[in-house]
C-alpha cells in the first residue's frame, strides 16, 4: 500500500468527513490558536544551526527513500552519496520518515509512526542521523524530515496511554482515517489540545536533537489548519534556525498558516494530461494560475516533480510515463523551470526504468549506469542555479499546442524556455516579442540567434538567457 497516491484526485479533508464522529470538529480558520505553555528550560542544541539554508524560492529538493537509496538501506548509505546529491545541483535533502514503523495491523509503511521521538533502528541510530545531517551541512545541504501528523500506528504508545487523543466512534472505538483504506493507522483527534502539544513538542525536539532544517508535512490537507498555524508559529519561534516547511497538500489555507511551500499535485496531473493524453501544452500556463491561488506570488512556491515515492511505485518512473529518457527530461525541464521549486526522487537522475514499489523494500536504486541522463540533470540544475530569472523570475506564457514556451524575467535578466512535449519534430513559430532575438545557451554556452521559427526535435528543449 502506497500512502497518499492521490496526485490527480487530491480532495479528501478529514474534518469534513469526520465531523460526524466523536472527537473531530469542523475547521474554523479564524478561531483563536492555542499556544504552547511557557517553556522553563531550553532544550540542548546538538551541533551548530545551519546558516546556509536556501531561501524557499531557490530550493532544489532531493527526496531520499532510505530503504531504496542504498544496498544497506540506512542513514550511512545516504551519507556516502551526499557528494553526488550536491554535484547534481540539489541544496535540500528530504528524508522520508525516520521513525520506528508500527507492527500491529502493519503493512510495513514508513508512514505508520510508532514513536515520534525515536529513530527507526532499520536505518541506524540517532548518532548516525546526526552524522548524516553534519555531513550534509558540511556540503552546503539543508536537511528536512518527513512528518506524519494525521495518524499513528496502532501500537504507538499514545493509543494505550491516551486513547482520547484519537478519533473514536460513538462506541468509543478508535478509528482509521475516515473515507480511506488506510487501515494500518489510527486517526488522531485534533480536538485534543494535549495531543497537539505533544505532537509539536516532538517536532521541535528534532530541530534540537538532530539539528534538522525543516519538515515536509505529510497529508497536510487532512489536518486542521489551526493546528498547522499552531505548529508553524511554534517552530518559527526557534530563532536559532531558519526552517523550511513544506505542506504536502494543495490547500492554499496551509500557505496562509505559514508554510513556505505546497505540493504541485495538479501539475503532476497536468504532465499526465499533456504527455499521455495529448492535451495542449497551454495546460501548464493555466496551472500556473490555479496552483498559485492564495499564495504570495513568487515567495510561496509550489513544489513540482515528475515522480515521487507515491507515484513512482503506482504509476511508474518518468522514463516509463513520459516517453523514454527524452520525454522524461523534457517534462522535468517544465517542472523545474516554469514556476516553482523542483523536487527529484532518488534514482530518476540515473534514468531508472524500474519503479520502486511500496513498501520500498524490493528495489534498490541503480547508480551511475546512465551518465548521459545524469549529465542532462546536472546541466539543467546548474543553469537554474546560475540564473535568478529561472529561479525567481516572473513568467510570461507563449505556449502553443505542442510547445511549452515561456520567458522569465527578474530585474534586468531574462530567460527563455522552449520545450517540445511531443514525440515528433515540431516547428514553433516565435511570437513577435521573441522573433529575431539573440540569446546565450544556458545549458552549453554559446550564442543562439532566433529568427521567426524554431525546429525542435522530438521532446527537444532549449534553455536560453540574456
Amino acid at each position: 500500500m502506497s500512502f497518499f497516491n492521490t496526485a490527480r484526485n487530491y480532495s479528501f479533508t478529514c474534518l469534513t468527513a469526520a465531523s460526524l464522529l466523536v472527537g473531530c470538529k469542523p475547521d474554523k480558520p479564524d478561531a483563536p490558536v492555542p499556544v504552547d505553555p511557557p517553556v522553563t528550560e531550553k532544550p540542548t542544541q546538538y551541533g551548530t544551526p545551519f546558516a546556509a539554508v536556501p531561501d524557499r524560492q531557490d530550493a532544489v529538493i532531493y527526496q531520499v527513500n532510505m530503504r531504496a537509496f542504498s544496498q544497506a538501506g540506512n542513514f550511512a548509505g545516504v551519507t556516502a552519496r551526499l557528494d553526488s546529491i550536491k554535484a547534481l545541483g540539489a541544496n535540500v535533502v528530504y528524508l522520508m520518515p525516520i521513525h520506528p514503523v508500527g507492527q500491529v495491523r502493519s503493512v510495513n509503511s514508513p508512514y505508520a509512526v510508532r514513536d515520534y521521538t525515536a529513530v527507526n533502528s532499520e536505518f541506524g541510530t540517532l548518532d548516525d542521523l546526526r552524522s548524516l545531517v553534519d555531513a550534509a551541512h558540511g556540503r552546503g545541504l539543508a536537511v528536512m524530515l518527513d512528518w506524519v501528523a494525521n495518524h499513528t500506528s496502532w501500537d504507538n504508545a499514545w493509543v494505550r496511554e491516551h486513547p482520547d487523543w484519537y478519533l473514536q466512534n460513538a462506541a468509543g472505538t478508535i478509528q482509521s482515517p475516515p473515507n480511506t483504506n488506510y487501515t494500518d493507522v489510527a486517526q488522531l483527534n485534533f480536538n485534543s489540545q494535549p495531543m497537539r502539544l505533544a505532537m509539536i513538542s516532538a517536532m521541535k525536539s528534532w530541530v534540537y536533537s538532530a539539528n534538522v532544517d525543516g519538515f515536509r508535512c505529510d497529508y497536510a490537507d487532512a489536518v486542521p489548519v489551526d493546528f498547522w498555524r499552531q505548529a508553524v508559529d511554534t517552530l518559527r519561534n526557534i530563532k536559532s534556525h531558519k526552517l523550511l516547511l513544506l505542506s504536502e497538500g494543495t490547500e492554499s489555507r496551509n500557505l496562509a498558516a505559514g508554510f513556505d511551500m505546497k505540493f504541485g499535485f495538479n501539475f503532476y496531473g497536468g504532465l499526465w494530461d499533456v504527455y499521455r493524453r495529448g492535451q495542449p501544452a497551454t495546460t501548464f500556463d493555466n496551472l500556473n494560475i490555479t496552483e498559485y491561488a492564495g499564495a504570495v506570488i513568487g515567495s510561496q512556491p509550489v513544489v513540482r516533480y515528475t515522480t515521487n515515492h507515491d507515484v513512482n511505485g503506482s504509476d511508474g518512473t518518468p522514463v516509463a510515463l513520459f516517453g523514454g529518457d527524452a520525454g522524461a527530461m523534457s517534462a522535468f525541464v517544465i517542472a523545474s523551470c516554469y514556476k516553482g521549486v523542483p523536487m527529484i526522487y532518488n534514482g530518476q537522475e540515473s534514468g531508472m526504468s524500474t519503479a520502486i514499489p511500496f513498501p520500498f523494500t524490493s528495489v534498490n536504486v541503480t547508480w551511475d549506469t546512465r551518465p548521459d541522463v545524469t549529465k542532462a540533470y546536472k546541466q539543467l540544475l546548474r543553469a537554474r542555479a546560475g540564473s535568478a530569472a529561472l529561479r525567481r523570475g516572473t513568467p510570461t506564457a507563449y505556449s502553443s499546442a505542442d510547445v511549452c514556451a515561456f520567458t522569465k524575467t527578474e530585474d534586468s535578466e531574462q530567460a527563455l524556455v522552449l520545450v517540445n512535449v511531443r514525440n515528433k519534430e515540431v516547428k514553433y513559430t516565435l511570437p513577435a516579442a521573441l522573433a529575431n532575438t539573440t540569446w546565450t545557451n544556458a545549458l552549453q554556452s554559446g550564442t543562439v540567434t532566433l529568427g521567426t521559427e524554431v525546429t525542435l526535435p522530438a521532446y527537444g528543449y532549449q534553455v536560453l538567457k540574456k
